[in-house]
């Protein structure tokens, strides 16, 4: 009987711990000290009520707010401002070419190509200092190709209103670019129009009556040098005439080196409508730097090339011009007149336009026709004999700094 009495008690032992009501108690007790209470509530009957800090919100009510309701939250209740202060508080937007995009290209095919870059209106400048230089004069943009978001910021925030902002990879960029070393941002502008363009106060102020003409130069380093050396003398204006490269083609503007935005340039111009752009009083001189040794072989022919102003291939006007002479029995002497007179010379007395001609073709006729119609002359750069010629651009440099130097000293500068 004891031993199914010790079989039976064996077999009612329950197979789960008995937990104490002390026990349980004392572990909820530790997991309310891992909380943070709102109230705590004493044996004694007491309620304290628990205060939050003031920055700190509970944590459920944190981890249901997503961060853009976080972000947007911030804005309604952060203090609203007159004018953005920001590149994103301007509410500007861009968009990012994704492989096969031909936006980028379909622009460089037109702004590579003269024709097409004339018949659209428009030119492509590289390079943030270009490009700042550009929005300064009051050029107006139309598109930015930029391979980083921190090259369009630095851009002031009110010029790119309704600009076209595309981000694309810096290999595409390199692709099309002319730049030896790309700087990762191209800019599409409406060609400038030099009457509305905003020039700089100091380039103004320092301004001479002094403009440059530019015949038949079909260099665009030369072009871009000569341009500088221009803005650099406080040249009134620049005009190009037919034949000319293109003054906005990427290679001058390279070598410009942000003269565009510095000086008036008037490109494309007809000979007829070159004296329309200058005031009434101006004298044209044509440039000369062929030497002394030309003025005796001068006095013995007229032939053009004995004058220097053709190197290697009379130019075909002047050709059916002595044609024509020739034949209505006419004096052999065809080519206008002009006083040769050293560089040095005063020849600043009053407004003053110079001629600066092609290295492989020389000055043209119609340029010798204005020159004797205004009073000018040949402005002779004497060099040693032998020597074929200047550079365009050295010739240039040479008489428009000495024109400068002479309206100081008659100015007692």
């Amino acid at each position: 009987m004891a031993a199914l009495v010790k079989r039976v008690g064996l077999g009612t032992r329950p197979l789960l711990p008995v937990v104490q009501a002390w026990d349980l108690d004392a572990r909820r007790w530790v997991r309310a000290l891992r909380r943070s209470p709102v109230k705590v509530l004493f044996p004694s009957g007491e309620v304290v009520e628990r205060k939050l800090d003031p920055g700190k919100q509970p944590r459920k009510a944190a981890a249901e707010a997503s961060p853009r309701e976080q972000r947007q939250k911030q804005q309604i209740q952060g203090p609203a401002s007159q004018t953005p202060s920001t590149w994103e508080e301007s509410g500007l937007r861009y968009d990012k070419a994704f492989p096969g995009d031909k936006r980028l290209s379909s622009v460089m095919t037109i702004v590579k190509s003269r024709p097409f870059r004339e018949k659209q209106g428009k030119i492509l400048l590289e390079g943030r200092r270009l490009i700042a230089d550009a929005l300064k004069a009051g050029a107006v943009p139309q598109i930015f190709f930029f391979s980083r978001l921190e090259y369009i910021k630095e851009l002031p925030i009110e010029k790119l209103k309704g600009v076209s902002l595309i981000k694309v990879k810096f290999e595409d960029i390199k692709d099309w670019s002319d730049l030896v070393t790309p700087q990762g941002i191209m800019g599409i502008f409406a060609k400038p129009d030099h009457v509305k363009m905003t020039y700089p106060e100091t380039q103004l102020r320092h301004t001479l009556p002094i403009s440059l003409i530019c015949d038949n130069l079909r260099d665009p380093g030369n072009l871009g040098t000569i341009l500088r050396s221009a803005a650099g003398a406080g040249c009134s204006k620049v005009l190009l005439t037919k034949g000319c490269v293109d003054a906005w083609e990427p290679k001058v503007l390279r070598a410009g080196m942000g003269a565009h935005f510095q000086v008036p340039i008037i490109n494309n111009l007809d000979w007829e409508a070159v004296p329309d752009h200058l005031p009434t009083d101006t004298r044209v001189y044509v440039a000369d730097n062929c030497g002394l040794y030309v003025q005796a072989q001068a006095q013995r022919s007229n032939k053009a090339s004995d004058y220097g102003w053709v190197r290697d291939q009379r130019p075909l006007k002047f050709h059916e011009y002595e044609e024509e002479d020739l034949e209505s029995g006419a004096s052999q002497c065809w080519l206008p007149e002009l006083e040769v007179q050293s560089y040095d010379s005063d020849w600043t007395e009053a407004p003053a336009a110079v001629v600066i001609g092609g290295e492989t073709h020389g000055v043209s006729l119609e340029s010798l026709q204005l020159a004797e119609s205004t009073g000018g002359g040949r402005l002779l750069i004497p060099v040693v004999p032998g020597v074929d010629s200047l550079n365009s651009a050295m010739a240039a440099s040479i008489l428009l700094f000495e024109g400068k130097r002479q309206l100081r000293v008659r100015d007692g500068c």
